[in-house]
């Protein structure tokens, strides 16, 4: 009985030494592109792969992945900062393309997919389905940490990013739906499938909904940073928890609780400051989860296995593409059609070709069953197709970019961003100087101070007005940060009364609506 509790004490020993390793690794790996300037032309997500892969060819393998090891402590906090982090705004201008993209083009993608290995590799209809619902879910995480690099437009990180959220909660639906009929416990029927649907998602979004507004309303009580903090923390993994103990999608859970807490939630119940603490809370936990996502995706891979499965690879490769590109090309046109909103044909190809499979799709390949047939076909050929989407499409996007004249000005807003907080600063620092009468101070020093303060804001506005005539896009750019700032103080405005008791319920915005107005 005594030995129990020291091989436990062994097991938690040896995991956390694994643990220490994985992220000694990944944070290594985050510093080459410091110390060698070539490895900034390649995406940090993609250069784990990389590192992975070698380790991989070397058979040092760090650490058995396992699907729920991914999907209960990874995938939750990955799903809540993208939310977070996507406005509604955004999402609601686009919102008929994306969820054409996450409902449509998920079953175009499974069907075309399933038929393409169902005719050319030979593969039983059962695991041609399962191959295709697994790389159904798009995770373009690496795609879109670039395209913010290089200041891509937000409508494509948008509509990427709002696609990627909400066709991963589809896939893993139509996988749970795929992988029960082999196993008698799902009948492959229409109203059946339907049904079951919206029973998944409707109680993803009502658990999403129930705790991401009880969260907000709670957060308005009080003031206290790392409480707030550590309540979006706990919300992820308690929605997808309780989501999926309820029968339901925790990917959509999770997604619906990051919507509502990163647009309403941090608007009505958290204070500017604290809305930044948070922010970067989970910027870093999200850098963390994914240095070890796809160094460990990387390390995993069997060449072994991916040699026996070549042609079924290259098969499924082809049609993936194939079918992705007329989901991407067919749904887009009939968006436009629908809502008079034109996507165009460079971002249309962009979509089509960032569509990179990821940490969701091969959580859901090493789920299959044990007592399928050909599992271990299906576990390869997963692997194989995240591999090519991760190091082929992934480290060719940028070309692809620059071939189609969609590269962002980044840099240059960053430099514009830069001017103008100095300017206000300073303007901010002079304002102080002029209303502070302290005693001991003599008035000359003041004016000296002031002269000195006056001379640098006219540098700074000579820069500032120098890059506008050079860059008249910077108007718009500043036209839009400055309706940003005053949305915010609207939204701080009504919280702050309703922190003082001044209000007993939060107002709705309107000051969105009276700006469109006077347009």
């Amino acid at each position: 009985m005594m030995l129990e509790p020291a091989i436990a004490e062994q097991v938690i020993a040896a995991n956390i030494k694994q643990f220490l390793l994985v992220l000694s690794v990944s944070l290594g790996v985050a510093t080459l592109p410091q110390i060698f300037s070539w490895f900034r032309h390649i995406p940090y997500t993609l250069l784990l792969v990389i590192v992975g892969l070698g380790l991989a060819f070397v058979d040092i393998h760090l650490v058995n992945l396992s699907p729920e090891l991914i999907l209960l402590i990874f995938l939750p906090p990955l799903l809540f900062e993208a939310a977070w982090n996507l406005k509604w705004l955004d999402l609601k201008r686009d919102f008929l393309p994306i969820c054409l993209y996450a409902v449509l083009g998920v079953v175009i993608s499974i069907v075309g997919v399933a038929i393409g290995l169902n005719q050319f590799a030979g593969l039983s209809l059962t695991t041609a389905l399962l191959i295709g619902a697994s790389l159904s879910a798009t995770d373009p995480v690496s795609v879109t940490a670039l395209f913010r690099e290089l200041g891509v437009s937000s409508r494509l990180v948008t509509l990427m990013e709002g696609e990627s959220l909400f066709n991963d909660g589809m896939a893993v639906v139509a996988f749970g739906v795929l992988v029960a009929l082999p196993l008698g416990n799902a009948q492959l029927g229409f109203q059946a499938i339907l049904l079951q649907l919206f029973t998944v998602v409707g109680i993803g979004v009502a658990v999403g909904g129930l705790i991401g507004f009880g969260i907000s309303y709670l957060t308005q009580r009080f003031d206290l940073p790392m409480v707030e903090q550590s309540l979006t923390l706990v919300s992820a993994y308690a929605t997808y928890l309780i989501t999926e103990d309820l029968g339901g999608s925790g990917v959509i859970g999770v997604v619906t609780t990051g919507l509502i807490l990163g647009n309403f939630g941090s608007r009505i119940g958290m204070n500017p400051r604290t809305r930044i603490i948070v922010s970067e809370f989970w910027e870093f936990l999200a850098f963390f989860v994914n240095s070890i996502v796809f160094l460990l995706i990387g390390d995993q891979i069997h060449f072994t296995g991916l040699a026996e499965n070549l042609h079924i690879i290259a098969i499924t490769v082809a049609a993936m593409i194939f079918m992705r590109f007329i989901a991407i090309y067919l749904l887009s046109n009939l968006s436009t059609k629908l809502t008079n909103s034109e996507i165009c044909l460079p971002d249309q190809t962009i979509l089509w070709w960032g569509g990179l499979r990821g940490s969701v799709s091969i959580a859901l390949a090493l789920s299959v069953p044990t007592i399928l047939p050909e599992r271990e076909t299906i576990i390869a050929t997963v692997f194989g197709v995240v591999l090519f989407t991760l190091l082929v499409q992934g480290l060719t996007i940028k070309p692809l970019l620059q071939k189609l004249n969609l590269l962002g000005d980044a840099p240059l807003r960053d430099r514009y961003l830069e001017l103008t907080a100095r300017h206000v600063a300073l303007e901010r620092v002079l304002q102080h100087l002029n209303t502070d009468s302290r005693p001991g101070i003599n008035l000359e020093f003041y004016r000296y101070q002031e002269a000195l303060i006056k001379g640098e804001i006219g540098n700074l506005q000579i820069e500032i007005d120098k890059l506008q005539k050079e860059y008249p896009n910077l108007q718009d750019f500043t036209l839009e940060q400055f309706r940003e700032e005053l949305f915010a103080i609207e939204a701080d405005t009504y919280a702050e009364f309703v922190k003082s008791g001044r209000l007993s319920k939060d107002l709705a915005p309107m000051l969105q609506e009276v700006l469109q107005k006077g347009q």
